[in-house]
């Protein structure tokens, strides 16, 4: 399969279309660089343009059997008003051009994989929930719901789409562990607020795997949570990581100071959601890596 990419030279693109490329498929990157984005990817070709603009680099969709679109300003970091419309306009503008340059045709052979977060739910304490659970109303939850608008507008050209709402991705040198590895090092590693709330994760490896079984079942449409099936609360992966690491994990950041620094995004880790991948498991689909130890013991030692 031919497929195209955004936010493919990121923390999670790289290793996606990595994988995608070892089972077979042929992955072209759409990149702001191309020529700094060649060093180490000898299998995978770059194109060059902005996705969050129109240009030639749109003519290029319609030889592609599917799109991967992965682009957006992250969101870890401090919300500020600026940072808030760059996570929302990166987004959304992204997903549009996209759609745009898909031709229209009922027998439309394209699928389009975008990308979401397991934040459209919102906060909702103890609750499990699945595809089918109601929105949030919380600035990530309003994110991923317009993104996910600008997605499906694609089912109207006949495209297959699938939104990947994913959880909190772990892998080695970035993401989520890249911000807490530091604090554990620093012997101030431990959980945040009360630790009670879930926190709804996914090993890379998993994830990269997922998108290789969604290529190989056309059956599989709409949102698909990409997450473990085995959640965990905060202070459970404080505790994990803490015993990989060999460091102290008792010591709590109080939620006050955790929304003194972070501000908004600081709602983001002291709340999560309790999120259950029905989807793939539905299908059958096997994780490698269900439980937080085996996954932290995989990626730090």
């Amino acid at each position: 399969m031919k497929i195209l990419i955004t936010g493919g030279t990121g923390f999670v693109g790289t290793q996606i279309s990595s994988r995608l490329t070892q089972v077979g498929h042929k992955c072209t990157v759409l990149t702001r660089s191309p020529e700094k984005s060649k060093e180490g990817a000898a299998e995978i070709s770059f194109l060059q343009g902005d996705p969050t603009k129109k240009g030639p680099w749109q003519d290029q969709v319609q030889k592609h059997e599917a799109v991967i679109n992965l682009a957006g300003a992250s969101i870890f970091r401090k919300w500020t008003p600026e940072h808030k419309n760059a996570i929302m306009e990166s987004r959304v503008k992204t997903t549009r051009s996209i759609v745009d340059a898909i031709p229209s045709g009922p027998q439309n052979p394209l699928t389009l994989f975008s990308a979401s977060a397991v934040g459209y739910y919102g906060f909702c304490g103890d609750e499990i929930l699945t595809e089918a659970s109601h929105p949030g109303d919380d600035f990530l939850a309003r994110v991923t719901q317009q993104w996910e608008k600008e997605a499906f507008k694609a089912e109207d050209k006949g495209a297959r789409v699938v939104v990947t709402r994913f959880g909190i991705v772990l892998g080695d040198k970035g993401g989520a562990l890249g911000q807490m590895i530091p604090l554990f090092k620093k012997f101030i590693g431990g959980p945040i607020g009360s630790g009670k709330q879930w926190f709804s994760w996914v090993h890379m490896k998993d994830l990269c795997e997922a998108f290789v079984f969604l290529t190989r079942h056309p059956e599989i449409r709409g949102p698909v949570n990409v997450c473990s099936p085995h959640p965990v609360r905060n202070k459970e992966l404080a505790k994990n990581l803490g015993k990989v690491l060999k460091k102290p994990s008792f010591l709590p950041a109080p939620g006050f100071l955790v929304k003194a620094v972070l501000g908004e995004f600081g709602s983001v880790v002291l709340k999560g959601q309790r999120v259950m991948p029905g989807q793939l498991m539905d299908k059958d689909f096997q994780f490698q890596y269900e439980c937080i130890d085996e996954a932290l013991r995989d990626i730090l030692t």
